[in-house]
C-alpha cells in the first residue's frame, strides 16, 4: 500500500501514533461488546453513562452491556455471552489482572481484539490497553502529602487490590517515592481489595492505635471517599483545611463528590482519572480495531503518549492531572462536565 494512500486512510483519526489503515472502512453492523467492572464506585458509575455517549458520538454499535461486578468469573462468563452472540470487539476492564490470561488468549485465537481500560492484564494479548500512568498517581500523592506535612507524621494508605497492577502501581510508587523524599513520615498501608468496608475498618483500628495520624491517602476515592469522612466524623476528626487539627487527605479519582469535598475543605487533593476519555478512547480503538488500523508507540493529538509494555502490547497513557483548591472549578475537568 502506497504511502499516499496510507495517508489518505488514517486522515482525521484521533492519533498521531498511527502508522497504517488496512482493511477499512466503517464497523457498520459489527458489534462491540462492553463489559463494566462494577457499579459500586462513583468513578465507574460515571464511566457506565459516558460510554453510550461516545459510542454514538463514534457511531459505534454497542452491544447490550454487561457488569461483572468485581468478579473475574462473571466477566469470563460475559465475555463468553458476548462472543457467542457475534461480538467483533471486546472492551473490558478486569480487575484481577492476573486472572484474565486464559480469556485473552481464547479471544486471540477467535481473532476478537480486546481493549482494557484502567488496567493492564499481567499476561496475554491486547489490542490496546487505555489508562493513565498510575506511577504518577501515587508519586503525586505522595509528593502533595510530603510536602504538607513537612517531611513529619503518620500517613493511612488505603491500598486497592494487589492483585491488579492498578494498586500495585499506586502502591509501590507512593513507597518508593515517600522512602527516597520523606523518610520522616510513617505509613501504614492498608490493603482494601478496592472495598469501602475494609478501608473503614482499618481507618478506626488506625485512629485508636495512633491519634495522631495526620495524613490520609485514598487509591479510589470513589470507593472510599464516603465511608472515610464518615469515620473522620464519627471519630470528631473531621476537621477544614486550615484547622490545625485537620488531617491532609489526598485522593484519585476525580469524582465530583471529591470535588465538592476540596471545596468544602473536607479534602485537599484529588488525581482525575479521566472517565470521559477511558470511555470515548475506548471505543475508538476497538472500533478501529475492527477496521484493521495498526498503532504504535509516540505522542498522540490528545495530549497522551503511546507506550510498548512488553509482549507487544501498547498503552495509551491519558493525562490525569492533580486537582486541588486551586484548579477545582476547572470546566475541562470532566467530574464539573458529568450531568451537564
Amino acid at each position: 500500500m502506497q504511502r499516499r494512500r496510507i495517508l489518505s486512510l488514517i486522515s482525521g483519526i484521533a492519533l498521531l501514533g498511527t502508522v497504517a489503515a488496512c482493511g477499512g472502512g466503517a464497523t457498520g453492523g459489527a458489534q462491540i461488546g462492553v463489559d463494566y467492572p462494577r457499579a459500586d464506585s462513583d468513578f465507574w458509575n460515571s464511566y457506565i453513562k459516558y460510554t453510550p455517549q461516545f459510542a454514538k458520538e463514534l457511531d459505534v454499535r454497542l452491544m447490550s452491556p454487561t457488569n461483572s461486578q468485581n468478579d473475574v468469573a462473571k466477566l469470563v462468563a460475559n465475555v463468553q455471552a458476548m462472543t457467542s452472540q457475534g461480538a467483533k470487539a471486546i472492551v473490558m476492564a478486569p480487575q484481577d489482572t492476573g486472572a484474565i490470561a486464559t480469556t485473552l488468549a481464547q479471544l486471540e485465537q477467535k481473532k476478537i481484539p480486546v481493549v482494557t481500560v484502567d488496567t493492564r492484564p499481567d499476561k496475554g494479548k491486547a489490542y490496546m490497553v487505555v489508562r493513565a500512568d498510575n506511577k504518577a498517581y501515587g508519586e503525586k500523592a505522595c509528593r502533595y502529602l510530603g510536602e504538607k506535612l513537612g517531611n513529619k507524621g503518620k500517613v493511612v494508605e488505603f491500598q486497592g487490590a494487589l492483585s491488579s497492577i492498578n494498586g500495585r502501581d499506586r502502591s509501590e510508587a507512593f513507597a518508593s517515592c515517600m522512602k527516597q523524599h520523606y523518610p520522616g513520615i510513617t505509613i501504614f498501608e492498608e490493603p482494601t481489595d478496592w472495598l469501602d468496608t475494609k478501608a473503614a475498618a482499618a481507618l478506626q483500628t488506625r485512629l485508636t492505635q495512633h491519634p495522631d495520624i495526620n495524613g490520609i491517602y485514598m487509591q479510589a476515592g470513589g470507593v472510599y471517599l464516603a465511608a472515610t469522612l464518615q469515620v473522620l466524623r464519627s471519630a470528631g476528626k473531621l476537621f477544614p483545611v486550615g484547622d490545625p487539627r485537620h488531617i491532609t487527605i489526598v485522593s484519585n479519582d476525580g469524582i465530583p463528590q471529591e470535588f465538592e469535598s476540596i471545596r468544602k475543605g473536607e479534602i485537599d487533593a484529588t488525581v482525575s482519572q479521566p472517565a470521559d476519555s477511558y470511555a470515548k478512547w475506548a471505543l475508538f480503538y476497538a472500533k478501529a480495531a475492527i477496521e484493521g488500523k495498526v498503532f504504535k508507540p509516540g505522542p498522540t493529538d490528545h495530549d497522551s503518549t503511546i507506550i510498548e509494555v512488553g509482549n507487544g502490547v501498547l498503552e495509551d497513557q491519558l493525562p490525569a492531572p492533580l486537582v486541588t483548591k486551586d484548579n477545582v472549578d476547572d470546566p475541562k475537568l470532566w467530574g464539573n462536565q458529568i450531568g451537564k
